[in-house]
């Protein structure tokens, strides 16, 4: 309902002021469901009439394979761990920090995140950041019982969910196994350790997901009763009266990411209109949107004077540097160490 009342609100403040542009939809987003929510870009439509064309992907990998075969965009949205490869795929083009009218405002311990810069040229403009860890049920495991190792015991069997991403499983698996501070270059011990561990709780995955409403829909009937997901799905299950929400205790594990949007070398749109939806994405406004309707936190610093104080202190936004000190933070793995991760995680999906 939001999402209906903002699209409608913002088509007809475009079309009331005068100030709509042709050609709003002719910028095309590779993007993750749901983030053609207009919410995050609506000074964007007030000039140009119109959303932008959004096309999806359900993980980076998919969205990797994608690009190299010949897809193509205008900007797409991976997250900072997947920039070096891009980069050396010859994906994307650098950005120009003289045409992005917010970069000033974003949050210094973005800025210095691995992968937005490489080589001096700025390549992804940071957009939104977060967690990924295990969500529960709080009427089927008490807080003192939940640990990501529990995702194994044979009595959740058929009552666990995990993303069906390489990455983000091995991230988990290095966690369980007490090599999160190596996941990026785990020895191959380390990397039999995780692999183990994914077979040891294949038999108790319910589905590995894709769409994260999938995990909140099942998490909310009952159909599963923990998930390792990212904290939307918390804030979403909260807002839906469902008892859950997510293990926060740094030592039992949980993982932080950055995400943000990137300009393809594949783009057609003027660079004019390109730059209007970067910096739309980063105002203030769309900041405090994603904070307080999303439940991530956003990349411009402005955003978290004008969201609601309660909401950032609950999910500890408050203090960035801590927050991605206390984690596992996902960072690009070395790349032969990416591809075992690919080839093994599929037999695992298979039973292998």
């Amino acid at each position: 309902m939001k999402m209906q009342t903002l699209t409608a609100f913002a088509i007809t403040t475009a079309l009331c002021t005068g100030t709509a542009n042709a050609g709003g939809a002719d910028l095309t987003v590779f993007d993750w469901s749901g983030y053609e929510d207009p919410g995050f870009f609506g000074t964007y439509v007030e000039k140009h009439g119109e959303s932008p064309t959004y096309s999806y992907f359900g993980s980076v990998e998919e969205a990797f394979t994608k690009l190299t075969s010949g897809f193509g965009a205008d900007l797409a949205h991976p997250c900072s761990d997947a920039v070096r490869k891009w980069v050396a795929a010859d994906l994307i083009q650098p950005l120009d920090e003289s045409k992005l009218t917010n970069w000033a405002a974003l949050l210094p311990e973005i800025k210095e995140v691995d992968g937005i810069v490489i080589d001096g040229n700025l390549y992804m403009l940071p957009f939104e950041w977060g967690n990924t860890g295990l969500i529960y049920r709080t009427d089927k495991i008490a807080d003192d019982q939940v640990s990501i190792q529990l995702l194994a015991d044979p009595a959740y069997a058929g009552k666990i969910a995990i993303p069906d991403a390489a990455s983000s499983a091995y991230a988990l698996a290095s966690l369980a196994t007490g090599n999160g501070a190596d996941y990026t270059n785990l020895s191959d011990e380390q990397f039999q350790q995780a692999s183990d561990f994914l077979r040891s709780i294949h038999p108790n995955v319910r589905f590995y997901w894709s769409d994260a409403g999938q995990l909140d829909q099942a998490m909310t009937s009952g159909e599963i009763e923990m998930g390792w997901a990212w904290n939307q799905s918390e804030l979403n299950l909260i807002w839906n009266e469902v008892p859950a929400k997510m293990m926060r205790d740094i030592d039992k594990g949980i993982a932080t990411w950055v995400c943000g949007y990137v300009h393809l070398k594949s783009s057609t749109t003027p660079e004019d209109q390109i730059y209007d939806l970067l910096n739309a994405l980063t105002e203030p406004a769309s900041g405090q949107y994603i904070i307080e309707n999303w439940g991530y936190p956003h990349s411009n610093a402005e955003a978290f004077e004008i969201s609601d104080q309660a909401t950032i202190e609950a999910y500890g936004f408050d203090d960035p540097k801590a927050f991605f000190d206390g984690s596992l933070f996902f960072d690009a793995v070395n790349p032969e160490l990416e591809a075992k991760m690919l080839s093994e995680f599929e037999r695992i999906k298979a039973g292998f």
